[in-house]
C-alpha cells in the first residue's frame, strides 16, 4: 500500500494509510532521487564535454567527477542497507531500494576506482584518435575510422587493400590495449565480487532480472542459427564467384575484410557483390536526397517529425542547440554516434559525425529513439529514467526505422516513387536489412560470450586473442584475413569493449524490435497475417495517434515496472522471443533454402586453427 501525502511520479494508485516508517522512506527516496538526478546532469555534462572535445585535460576532469559521485553513491548504498529498505512492505520502496543499493565499479575503493576509470578513459580516448596509414602511400597515415576506412572497406575490392586496413586498424586500435584491458578485467572482478556476484559477467546479466535470461540468450540464438547458416553459405558462395578460388575457400570461414565492415558485424555496404536479384535495382536514397539538397539538419527534422506523427515529444530546442550533429574540424571527438540525457529541463543531446546518406538516415532515427525514451520517462525519479530491460532502450530507435526505412514511408516522404516493392525487389531488399539485423546476432553473441569468459576466468588471459577469434568463428563463421597471434590483442578495436558497454542488450534489441513493430503495425491497422498488402516488413506506422499513444505508454513507465509487465502490457508477451523476426523475413529464409539447394550451396563451416597461431 501507498501513501496519502504525494501522488506518486509514476502514477501507482495510492492507498489511505502509511506506518510512519514508511512516509519516512518515501521522504528519504525523494530527497536522495533529487540529490541523484544532480549527480547523474553533473557526470552526463563532464562526459559529454570529453566526448565532443578528447583533451587529457578534459579527461582527468570527467574522472574527478566520476570519483567524486561514486564515493556519495557508495554512502547511499550503505544507507539504504542499513535502513533495511529492500524488505519495505511497499513494493515501489523495496524496488528502489534494489535498483539504488547495486554500486557496481562505485563499490571500488578511491584508488582502485581511478585506476578503472583511467583504464577504461584511456582505451577510448586510444580508439577516438587511432588513425591509419594509406594503402599505397604509407607516409600518409591520417586516415580516420569514420569516414576515411568505412568508405575504403565499403567501396575497394582489392583484397590485398582490405586485408591493410584491416590489420592496421585492428594493430593500432586494439594491441596496444592489452594492459588496459587486464587492469578493467582485474578492477571489475573486483567491483563484482564487492557487490556480491561472482563475475563482472553475473552483474551485467542481473539488470535483465530474470535468472534464465542467459539461457534464452541461448535458446534464441539456437532457434535463429539455421536462417543465418543460409544467408553465410549464400553469401560464402557469390563472394567465391567474385573474388575466385584462390582468394576464397568453397566452405570454411569468411575474411572479416571483404565485408564490407571493419568487424563483420553488418554485410550491407558490399551488397552489390551478392545482391539475389541483381538486375532489379536497389532504391538510392542518397541520390535522391542530393538531388533534393537534404542537409543533416533535414535528416534530424524529419526523425522529429515521425514522432510527432505519432503525437509524441518534439525535439526540445536546447536539442538543436547543444548537440553535436556532424564532425567539427578543429578539435578531436569520439565519432561513435549516442544520444544524452542529462537529467536537467528536458535537456537531450546528440553526439555523431553525421552524413547524408541511408546509413545515417537509419541511424538518426535510432539515435532518437533514445531521446524520445528520455523525454518520456523524466518525470520519473532518477532511479527509474532508464529501461527496465537494457534491450528496450536499443529496441526503441530501431522499431521507428523499421517503419522509416519501409517503401512505403519512403515514398510517403517523398524519396521514392513506388510505395510497394514487387517480389524481386521486396526480396532484395529483406536480403539488404538481413544483412545487419541477421547477420549482427552472431556478432554480438560472440562479443559478449568472449566478455563472459574472460569476467568469468574461463579463458586463460595467455588465451585472450585466440579465444576471441575461435568464438568468432564458432558462432559466426568469420575470421581474420591474416595470422593473429597472442602478441595481437584484437577485442578492444571495437569501441563498445573499450567503453565497458555491456552488449547483449543489442542482440536482446535485434529480438525485441520486430515484438514492437507487430504490436505497433497491428495497433495502426498496417498488419493483417492474412492480408498480402499488409505485410511486416512494409508497415509503417506513421501518423498513428494509436500506435503513438501505446508507445507513450510503454516508454513513459522507465523502469518503474519489471520489463515483463511492461512488454506483456504493450505487445501481450511476456519473452524474448524471436517469432516476430522470423516471420518478417519468412519470404527471404523460403528463397534463400531454394536457392541454395538449386546452386548447391554448402553450409556451415568447421572452426580453424589457421589463423590464430598459439606462440
Amino acid at each position: 500500500y501507498t501513501c496519502m501525502f504525494r501522488q506518486l511520479p509514476h502514477g501507482l494508485s495510492m492507498g489511505n494509510s502509511c506506518s510512519a516508517s514508511e512516509l519516512e522512506a518515501r521522504r528519504f527516496f525523494e530527497v536522495e532521487n533529487e540529490q541523484l538526478r544532480r549527480r547523474y546532469h553533473e557526470e552526463f555534462l563532464a562526459g559529454y564535454i570529453y566526448n565532443t572535445n578528447v583533451t587529457e585535460d578534459n579527461r582527468q576532469a570527467m574522472i574527478e567527477v566520476y570519483a567524486r559521485n561514486a564515493e556519495l553513491n557508495k554512502r547511499l548504498g550503505q544507507r539504504i542497507k542499513a535502513a533495511d529498505y529492500v524488505q519495505s512492505e511497499d513494493a515501489d520502496i523495496r524496488r528502489q531500494a534494489q535498483h539504488l543499493s547495486k554500486l557496481g565499479v562505485s563499490a571500488l575503493n578511491p584508488e582502485d576506482y581511478l585506476a578503472l576509470q583511467n583504464a577504461i578513459s584511456s582505451m577510448q580516448s586510444n580508439y577516438a584518435t587511432t588513425t591509419v596509414c594509406v594503402f599505397n602511400n604509407q607516409s600518409d597515415c591520417s586516415l580516420a575510422l569514420e569516414p576515411h576506412i568505412q568508405e575504403r572497406l565499403s567501396n575497394s575490392r582489392n583484397p590485398a587493400e582490405l586485408s591493410w586496413y584491416w590489420r592496421e586498424w585492428y594493430d593500432k586500435a586494439g594491441t596496444p590495449m592489452r594492459d588496459h584491458f587486464a587492469e578493467y578485467v582485474r578492477l571489475t572482478r573486483k567491483a563484482a565480487q564487492l557487490n556480491g556476484f561472482r563475475s563482472y559477467a553475473d552483474y551485467w546479466v542481473q539488470f535483465y532480472e530474470d535468472a534464465d535470461f542467459e539461457q534464452q540468450l541461448d535458446t534464441t540464438f539456437k532457434k535463429l542459427l539455421p536462417f543465418y547458416r543460409q544467408i553465410h553459405g549464400y553469401v560464402r558462395y557469390r563472394l567465391r564467384q567474385h573474388y575466385g578460388p584462390n582468394v576464397f575457400p568453397a566452405e570454411g570461414n569468411i575474411p572479416i575484410s571483404l565485408l564490407g565492415n571493419m568487424w563483420g558485424q553488418s554485410w550491407n555496404e558490399v551488397i552489390d557483390l551478392f545482391t539475389p536479384y541483381p538486375e532489379k535495382p536497389f532504391v538510392d536514397v542518397k541520390s535522391e536526397m542530393e538531388r533534393q539538397g537534404y542537409t543533416v539538419q533535414k535528416l534530424f527534422e524529419l526523425g522529429d517529425q515521425f514522432f510527432q506523427s505519432l503525437g509524441m515529444r518534439p525535439l526540445p530546442p536546447s536539442f538543436w542547440n547543444l548537440s553535436m550533429l556532424t564532425r567539427p574540424d578543429e578539435r578531436q571527438v569520439v565519432c561513435h554516434a549516442s544520444a544524452w540525457d542529462f537529467y536537467q529541463d528536458s535537456d537531450v543531446r546528440i553526439k555523431m559525425c553525421s552524413e547524408v546518406d541511408n546509413h545515417y538516415f537509419y541511424v538518426v532515427h535510432h539515435e532518437l529513439g533514445h531521446i524520445q525514451y528520455y523525454l518520456q520517462y523524466e518525470q520519473q525519479p532518477a532511479v527509474y529514467r532508464g529501461a527496465p530491460n537494457p534491450g528496450f532502450h536499443e529496441a526503441v530507435g530501431d522499431v521507428i526505422a523499421l517503419s522509416v526505412m519501409s517503401a512505403k514511408h519512403l515514398k510517403t516522404i517523398g524519396l521514392i516513387d513506388n510505395g510497394r516493392l514487387d517480389e524481386k525487389s521486396r526480396i532484395n531488399q529483406l536480403f539488404k536489412q538481413a544483412l545487419s539485423k541477421i547477420v549482427f546476432l552472431p556478432f554480438s553473441y560472440a562479443v559478449e560470450k568472449y566478455r563472459y569468459a574472460v569476467f568469468r576466468n574461463e579463458l586463460d588471459e595467455s588465451q585472450w586473442n585466440c579465444g576471441f577469434w575461435h568464438m568468432r568463428s564458432e558462432f559466426g563463421g568469420v575470421e581474420p584475413p591474416v595470422n593473429r597471434t597472442e602478441k595481437d590483442f584484437d577485442a578492444p578495436a571495437k569501441y563498445h569493449v573499450d567503453a565497458d558497454v555491456e552488449y547483449l542488450r543489442y542482440f536482446a534489441a535485434h529480438i525485441f524490435q520486430f515484438q514492437f513493430h507487430k504490436a505497433l503495425c497491428r495497433l495502426a491497422g498496417q498488419y493483417d497475417p492474412n492480408d498480402s498488402r499488409l505485410t511486416l516488413d512494409n508497415c509503417d506506422i506513421f501518423g498513428s495517434k494509436s500506435a503513438g499513444r501505446s508507445l507513450t505508454k510503454f516508454l513513459s513507465k522507465g523502469s518503474s515496472r519489471h520489463w515483463k509487465d511492461a512488454l506483456e502490457q504493450f505487445t501481450g508477451e511476456t519473452e524474448m522471443d524471436p517469432s516476430a523476426l522470423l516471420e518478417y523475413f519468412d519470404p527471404l529464409y523460403q528463397w534463400l533454402k531454394q536457392e541454395n539447394i538449386r546452386l548447391g550451396v554448402p553450409l556451415g563451416w568447421s572452426q580453424t586453427d589457421s589463423k590464430y597461431i598459439i606462440i
